[in-house]
């Protein structure tokens, strides 16, 4: 029986993803647990793969778009069927844009159409593209009529709508329009509807560039506004003396051939501390606190589109060493986009380090559900006392932001002190 392939949630914050690439063909047989397609998440691109053996009868969201979860992307199902019910039945449902190709009931002939003007329904298109009525008439009052898709890639080719052509019903601009205006030569004459704008080489150059939200990117947008605004923040900041732990770093690079980063021994060193103080390491539940057994630490990593926090889990059992090689292979396959969805999530703190972009100190927003975030400055040369002598020491600011629905001053502040201690006197990382 045919079946409807939906796109999946690769992510807690998922809310749309794009087809990247299909490996598949309609028509290919496919198998349980093979490849058919390649997604952008908001996070990373997944391999994406079908838990049944059949055939794919048909692509519904081409590469290169956008579908929301939970909306079919391909039908699949067994050799020969009819898929024709399955979708008028996806075309009827909210949220899904797919342009069926069942028989349409008999209407009065609508006015003749050159045939480079007929309008073919794509998969992609919502249907009131397709579907229009043929009776609608242009807008008299001055404004443009253009579909959503339409609006979407002028936007993205930086084409003036006020210069297309609409040829869809009523004058609407739709994509095919806004593509070939797009593919037209530079001296084509604007269509005689428009104004005709000035030439180029006259026209002032905009004071600003425009560049599209990327899913990633919308993600982040979001998430901040959902941290920021309800989650009351407040901020405790240490000083911390790094000379020894920067000492130890070199001992570990010369004698065991491993490159430590001060990250991995900011990593080590929280995995530790939270366990002592779990008030930490904890999350806002609504009616409960949630506090975790063991601390899975996110490392914030910057790209390209916007930042991911690959997660190092149970960082309070693992070696110094271990943590340094997994922090090392998660940050560049986060770069690359290519996590899996359970290497980016499940994070019970997080770890923001500025440092090696020398930023003295900064506050961090806290990633919900968790409970606080650590931010990280660089690391510099200033005076310091030991013993009643003043020398130069390597001192560190860290400022930890909490959510202080759950977490109190004081707990903030012994995590801190624990943290501190920790760092300055390293035997402990090592062991």
């Amino acid at each position: 029986m045919a079946y409807a392939i939906t796109m999946p949630q690769l992510s807690d914050t998922m809310e749309e993803g794009r087809i990247l690439k299909w490996f598949k063909e309609e028509g290919d047989e496919v198998e349980a647990g093979e490849i058919i397609a390649e997604i952008e998440s908001d996070k990373a691109d997944i391999e994406f793969e079908v838990y049944r053996t059949g055939v794919l009868h048909k692509i519904l969201v081409p590469e290169g778009e956008v579908a929301p979860v939970g909306v079919a992307i391909a039908i699949a199902g067994i050799q020969g069927e009819d898929i024709s019910e399955l979708l008028a039945e996806l075309a009827a449902a909210p949220k899904v844009a797919v342009a069926v190709e069942a028989p349409a009931p008999p209407a009065p002939p609508p006015p003749e159409v050159a045939p480079e003007e007929e309008v073919k329904a794509e998969p992609t298109k919502v249907a009131e593209e397709v579907v229009a009525p043929m009776a609608e008439v242009a807008p008299t009052d001055g404004r443009l009529k253009v579909s959503p898709v339409a609006r979407r890639l002028a936007a993205e080719m930086g084409l003036d709508l006020a210069t297309v052509q609409g040829t869809g019903p009523g004058g609407r601009i739709i994509k095919r329009d806004v593509d070939a205006a797009h593919l037209a030569p530079a001296t084509e004459a604007p269509p005689v509807a428009a104004p005709s704008p000035p030439p180029a080489e006259a026209r002032p150059a905009e004071p600003f560039d425009e560049v599209p939200m990327t899913g990633m990117r919308k993600t982040i947008a979001q998430r901040l506004v959902e941290s920021k605004a309800p989650v009351p923040h407040f901020y405790v900041t240490s000083e911390v003396e790094m000379g020894q732990a920067l000492d130890a770093k070199a001992s570990l690079a010369r004698l065991r051939g491993v490159k430590v980063t001060v990250t991995d021994l900011l990593v080590k060193a929280c995995g530790l501390a939270l366990v002592k103080h779990p008030e930490v390491n904890s999350s806002y539940q609504g009616d409960v606190i949630r506090r975790y057994r063991a601390a899975h630490i996110g490392v914030v990593v910057s790209t390209e589109e916007g930042l991911v926090i690959p997660v190092v889990r149970e960082t309070n059992e693992k070696a110094l060493t271990q943590i340094a090689v997994e922090t090392a292979d998660l940050a560049a396959r986060g770069r690359q986009r290519k996590l899996r969805p359970e290497e980016y999530s499940g994070a019970t703190f997080t770890i923001s380090n500025l440092g090696m972009y020398g930023v003295d100190q900064f506050s961090a927003v806290i990633a919900p559900p968790e409970g606080a975030i650590l931010a990280v400055g660089t690391i510099k040369e200033r005076p310091v006392v030991h013993d009643g002598r003043v020398s130069v020491g390597q001192v560190m600011s860290l400022t930890l932001a909490c959510d202080h629905r759950i977490i109190d001053g004081t707990a903030a502040a012994a995590f801190m002190d624990e943290l501190k201690e920790l760092l300055e006197h390293p035997v402990s990382l090592l062991l």
